[in-house]
């Protein structure tokens, strides 16, 4: 019944900017936490940034190491989407992006892939050198 929908990906220069969105389906968007992941070819899905629900909207965001600083993650419940705001991009952030849902209600971020039911299609991006 949850279904997530990225856009937003493209190809950029190295040092380059881009804005991914996910729109949201579902009664309950606001209640879940959000996350991005990535996956590039031959390499695992790995988490980039993760947004928390509602009740936990006081606690801080969670980034991998490899994008702090130049990713930023948000949220609009009332319109149902999640952003991931890229700047400074560097070739090795070549991958497909996908947004996911927790599969819990009220959780806290969690970085583990298998954690997360609801996933998107995912959105191609390239960075190019």
């Amino acid at each position: 019944q949850v279904q997530l929908v990225e856009s937003g990906g493209g190809l950029v220069q190295a040092g380059g900017s881009l804005r991914l969105s996910c729109a949201a389906s579902g009664r309950r968007f606001s209640s879940y936490a959000m996350g991005w992941f990535r996956q590039a070819p031959g390499k695992e899905r790995e988490f980039v940034a993760g947004v928390p629900s509602v009740i936990t909207s006081g606690t801080p965001t969670n980034y991998a190491d490899s994008v702090k600083g130049r990713f930023t993650i948000s949220r609009d419940n009332a319109n149902k989407m999640v952003y991931l705001q890229m700047n400074s991009l560097k070739p090795e952030d070549t991958a497909v992006y996908y947004c996911a849902q927790d599969s819990h209600p009220y959780g806290k971020i969690r970085s583990d892939r298998n954690e997360y039911d609801y996933w998107g299609q995912g959105t191609q991006v390239t960075v190019s050198s």
